[in-house]
């Protein structure tokens, strides 16, 4: 107790510093006060959560005639006379026989395009004794009351109309709003919370009295502009009113019944439920009465056809027969445009859509009203437990620690949005982990410098720069006496390169050099090497040591092809100073090596000596004879399974008694070309057929692949090959080595 007591008697200005962050991002989430990045943090995962599950199909139940350029050139500019939007009503219910129509449009003016009001006014005064012309107008009001006819059209068919809600103190009211929903005191002492709002833009009474239903199309925007959630139902003077997305599913269902509930036993309402003949269909409310969008993709996740195909017949009956039909607008200046989770300028209409297409299918996700307790909870929890431990951990156990931390915060996170449909706040937490983990690495850092510039100062003649501060957090792990290791090593060396250095002079040389060098270093310590030396143009480095590296022939493999990479990209450069264009070789072995301090008591180095380093040495000197960038030993193929190898041959170096196998990496299996990886195939075929000696068969395999690399050297050194065995009779125990008599 005494040892634990002293412990956190050294850490206590830390423990104290921690717990005020737990405090400030506690009392966030228990919603005593606000931080505003958190809350737009939170909206950016909330975001990223949407946009990674989203299906991205199209939903076929809800379609959208659109109000599009072809639609205005065709039958004019918008507004369009109510004679036209009946016939397209007419169209749509009788003809395409749609289950139900829905206007995310309002109709709040009369309409005067047929010039009836003009007619009216000269009948009253030019023409008010005239008779014949009475009798005329008479005959011709039905065919020029365009509101009529739209208002006809209306009658005894499933159209849903829109309407608009005001937040402005003393907004204007226009309009007629069509019946509530829900009279005053539903809600009372229930807990929640509905959108409260001033005014309202509605349709005439004309149309909102034959009009089966209407339904606001008000979101709710957050604080960054962007629409997440649409309430189901608002609150206006103590009544309340339904959405356009709920007014036209209810009426696609039939003869409906709207109920409120609790899943929980609460007052709280947090689910309304339609019940209707076929069964009851249940939607996730929030405490808002809202619910948040379930966007299934980007804009035109569900079909869009022409409003002028629809007037005119073309489109199919069975594309609108039986389905949610909502019009909407996407010309230039019409289209009516929100900034949402999936795009910055979204189609209203298509907000619609997602909700009607989710509350048919149930995707809809529920927003507890124990969210703000449950974060609360969570930061509390995580960030007292981190706040106690981190300080007494290592820099690498504190980092475990940490990532164990993050992964069951955001494991948990996305389960519940996943599997349980829920909504729960993360952002807080997250930044709390994050926050106290750069806060102690912090305080670790400046304490402990000192202490780590005398370990570089006494060490980094050793040890490569890039692994001194690794080395430096634990010293006591590590020692430059030699010992024994299973390490790889590389070599990469610049083929030509005494004739390319003839023709430069010496400071442009050097200069090249130090590009060169830079580039293939910056590469080896990226991937945790560890390097040797420079033998003049060659590079070597080796894997594994001092700092233990489990993964070290893959880093060494993916090293190379790096190294490849890059001295590609360096040939703009060259090519711009006038320098040579570069190619390399590099050899790569895995194996026992001895690996320490070595030299004399002038100058030592930290190397490793042995067998598989000489083989590396070896296999880099013979990447030319096979026209091939990199070469890899056996072990080290076996050692790094996750890339994609091409066997060249077995062969025998100088030096080495014992033949080897010898390949090229090409890359890791995820990421390797189709045709790549057929050529591999019918290139393992060539070579087997090789050493079976079926030398018609061999060399046709090899045309073949010609066709496919008509540049790969290997394939030419196999068919010129081929052509050198059939003028020598072989020895019965032939075994296709290539033995090399030079290094």
């Amino acid at each position: 107790m005494a040892r634990w007591s002293g412990v956190f008697k050294k850490h206590l200005t830390r423990v104290v510093f921690g717990g005020l962050g737990v405090f400030l991002l506690f009392g966030h989430s228990a919603k005593l006060w606000d931080l505003p990045f958190i809350t737009l943090l939170e909206h950016h995962i909330y975001d990223s959560k949407l946009r990674r599950f989203m299906p991205e199909t199209v939903d076929q139940q809800v379609v959208i005639v659109d109000i599009d350029e072809k639609s205005l050139a065709e039958l004019g500019r918008w507004p369009w006379n109510r004679k036209l939007l009946s016939e397209l009503v007419i169209r749509l219910v009788d003809d395409y026989q749609v289950k139900v129509l829905g206007f995310d449009v309002v109709f709040a003016e009369p309409d005067e395009s047929s010039g009836l009001g003009v007619l009216e006014e000269l009948g009253r005064t030019h023409f008010r004794n005239d008779s014949n012309y009475h009798r005329v107008l008479g005959e011709l009001r039905p065919q020029l009351d365009f509101d009529c006819l739209f208002a006809a059209s209306l009658q005894g068919r499933p159209v849903v109309l829109g309407y608009y809600f005001s937040s402005l103190i003393n907004a204007e009211k226009s309009g007629v709003l069509p019946p509530p929903v829900f009279g005053p005191n539903v809600f009372r002492d229930r807990g929640n919370h509905p959108v409260v709002w001033e005014g309202y833009g509605a349709n005439l009474a004309r149309f909102q009295s034959v009009a089966t239903a209407a339904g606001h199309f008000n979101p709710l925007v957050d604080p960054d502009g962007s629409s997440r959630r649409v309430p189901m139902l608002v609150e206006y003077k103590g009544d309340f009113y339904q959405s356009l997305s709920l007014a036209v599913l209810r009426t696609a269902l039939g003869q409906t019944r709207l109920e409120i509930g609790s899943t929980d036993g609460t007052r709280l309402v947090n689910e309304l439920t339609i019940r209707w003949p076929d069964g009851d269909l249940k939607i996730p409310v929030d405490e808002n009465l809202a619910v948040a969008v379930p966007y299934r993709g980007g804009e035109r996740s569900f079909p869009y056809v022409s409003a002028a195909d629809v007037k005119n017949g073309r489109i199919p009956k069975d594309q609108l027969a039986g389905r949610i039909v909502l019009i909407g607008a996407s010309a230039p200046g019409l289209n009516d445009l929100r900034v949402t989770p999936v795009g910055a300028a979204y189609p209203g209409v298509e907000v619609h859509a997602n909700l009607i297409a989710g509350m048919l299918s149930g995707t809809v996700k529920l927003r507890p009203e124990y969210a703000a307790g449950f974060d609360s909870v969570q930061v509390f929890l995580v960030g007292g437990m981190l706040t106690l431990l981190l300080p007494l951990l290592s820099p690498v156990r504190a980092a475990l620690a940490t990532g164990a931390a993050l992964l069951l915060v955001l494991g948990f996170n996305l389960a519940s949005w996943q599997i349980g449909q829920v909504i729960l706040p993360v952002a807080a937490v997250i930044v709390l982990i994050l926050l106290l983990f750069a806060y102690n690495m912090s305080w670790g850092y400046f304490v402990e410098s000192r202490a780590k510039r005398q370990f570089a100062d006494l060490f980094g003649q050793y040890v490569p720069s890039a692994l001194v501060e690794e080395m430096a957090k634990d010293p006591e792990r590590y020692s430059m006496e030699g010992r024994n290791g299973n390490l790889t090593v590389l070599f990469a060396d610049i083929r030509g390169f005494t004739s390319l250095s003839e023709g430069m002079k010496p400071q442009e040389l050097a200069r090249m050099m130090n590009v060169y060098l830079d580039a293939m270093t910056q590469v080896i310590q990226s991937r945790l090497g560890t390097l040797d030396k420079y033998i003049g143009d060659a590079v070597m480095a080796f894997w594994g040591a001092p700092v233990p590296d489990p993964l070290h022939p893959c880093n060494a493999i993916q090293a190379a092809l790096e190294m490849q990479h890059a001295l590609r990209g360096l040939a703009p450069t060259f090519a711009a100073q006038g320098w040579p264009a570069l190619q390399i070789g590099i050899g790569i072995n895995t194996g026992t090596m001895t690996v320490g301090d070595m030299g004399s008591t002038i100058r030592k180095a930290y190397t490793v000596l042995g067998d598989p380093v000489n083989l590396a040495s070896r296999l880099e000197g013979i990447t030319k004879n096979y026209g091939v960038g990199i070469v890899v030993g056996e072990a080290t193929c076996k050692a790094a399974g996750m890339f994609v190898y091409r066997e060249l041959d077995r062969v025998r170096v100088k030096g080495k008694e014992g033949a080897v196998t010898i390949f090229e990496p090409l890359g890791v299996e995820s990421e390797l070309p189709k045709d790549q990886a057929r050529e591999l195939r019918l290139w393992k075929e060539g070579l087997r057929l090789y050493r079976a000696q079926d030398w018609d068969q061999a060399e046709l395999q090899l045309y073949n692949l010609l066709k496919l690399s008509p540049d790969c050297a290997l394939y030419q050194l196999y068919i010129r090959r081929i052509a050198e065995m059939r003028k020598v009779a072989l020895p019965a125990d032939w075994d296709g080595v290539t033995v090399f008599e030079t290094k």
